[in-house]
């Protein structure tokens, strides 16, 4: 019996030895899977973007870079407004007379000098007009000269005067020459000429139509030059004056900017939206403005004289300080030099650089300032300029 519990006891102990060896190896074996996954993924992480050479993260290859020179000039602080183009000029051109339209020589969108036709009317009805009209003044005229034929032989002047006023008007004779004058200029009316040199738009009648006084034509605008109204709140107002720039950019063209210039400036402030009205003017040649498109403009306002200037792109923050690249000549080609700089003022584009709080040194008109491919660059790594980053393989910043 007791040999019985003996052999019991060590089996028991045998088979607690075997599970404790089977949950070690089990842990052993985990460990190894998680450090292999561990190490894929960390391998994984490693792989560099696509696009991307390796070579372009070793510090003994040049980096491409853009870079811009630091300039002095004025810095102009701008403000910023949008509105929309309208034509400089722009009439609605109506029927004067009455009559059947039979020529329409114009069409929308078309270019017209000062005094073109643009509709004809029927003549027919304004002609026989006129022929009446110059037959009444005919006969006006000779019982005129029969009321006043023997007038010639009166001594007294005056006398001859007042019978000659007398018979002006039993004769009807200034009457007739009124309605003369009025059927040729009705006659005249039937042509409807240009205001104005301008384009057509909203062509509103075709030929054959029957149209009355008052009836709309078309409509004349004059796109060259177009302006552009803008409301400038009250407090910036004082910033502006009339014939400074303005850097104009439309919806229509994305990219592109249009310049002009501030035409004039409407003494009187809106009391209700504390905004004063601001045109301005700009070229438009190709007529490739339209009047209705949407605008936002710059206004030059605030004009901050002999400044050091670099392009906004330039600046960098790194640990909450300023910081820009400078690309410096060496032996060994463009190298990478970060200066820490103060800046001042800015507008859209530009920022300027203050002498007092630079920490290390400071950036003078001629230096070349890097403005792209430069955001992950680090101290004296060797750059060469291009003008496009990303077709020279490298890393831009936008």
């Amino acid at each position: 019996m007791s040999h019985s519990k003996r052999t019991l006891s060590l089996v028991t102990l045998f088979l607690v030895f075997a599970v404790a060896l089977g949950g070690v190896g089990w842990r052993l074996l985990g460990t190894g899977e998680g450090e292999a996954a561990e190490g894929d993924a960390t391998a994984e992480a490693t792989v560099l973007p696509e696009g991307v050479a390796p070579a372009q993260f070793s510090p003994t290859v040049a980096q491409p870079v853009s870079g811009m020179a630091a300039t002095r000039d004025t810095l102009w602080i701008r403000v910023g407004a949008a509105g929309q183009a309208e034509s400089i000029r722009r009439t609605t051109v109506t029927a004067q007379v009455e009559g059947i339209v039979t020529g329409l020589p114009v069409r929308e969108n078309e270019r017209v000098a000062p005094g073109t036709m643009l509709v004809q009317l029927d003549t027919t009805e304004h002609a026989l007009g006129v022929a009446q009209a110059r037959a009444d003044l005919v006969a006006a005229e000779t019982d005129y000269r029969q009321q006043i034929l023997f007038d010639d032989e009166i001594e007294d002047p005056a006398v001859r005067a007042e019978r000659e006023r007398i018979a002006r008007t039993r004769s009807g004779l200034d009457q007739a020459q009124v309605r003369l004058r009025q059927a040729e200029l009705q006659l005249e009316r039937t042509r409807v000429q240009a205001p104005f040199g301008g384009r057509v738009a909203d062509l509103a009648v075709v030929e054959g139509q029957l149209v009355s006084p008052g009836t709309e034509l078309m409509t004349i605008v004059d796109l060259d030059p177009i302006k552009v109204e803008v409301h400038v709140l009250e407090a910036e107002l004082g910033f502006l004056a009339q014939g400074r720039g303005a850097a104009v950019n439309f919806a229509a063209f994305p990219g592109e900017t249009f310049q002009g210039r501030i035409e004039t400036i409407n003494p009187v402030v809106d009391p209700e939206t504390r905004t004063g009205r601001v045109t301005v003017v700009l070229p438009n040649g190709d007529g490739r403005i339209k009047p209705g498109m949407y605008a936002e403009i710059s206004l030059d306002a605030e004009a901050l004289p002999n400044r050091v200037l670099i392009p906004r792109s330039a600046v960098l923050e790194r640990d909450r300080r300023t910081m820009v690249f400078v690309s410096e000549e060496t032996e060994r080609g463009g190298v990478a030099k970060w200066r820490y700089v103060n800046p001042g003022r800015e507008n859209d584009t530009h920022v300027e650089l203050l002498r007092e709080g630079s920490e290390q040194g400071f950036v003078e008109p001629g230096e070349v300032v890097l403005v792209d491919g430069h955001h992950y660059l680090a101290h004296d790594v060797a750059v060469t300029l291009v003008d496009d980053v990303v077709a020279a393989g490298g890393r831009p910043g936008r």
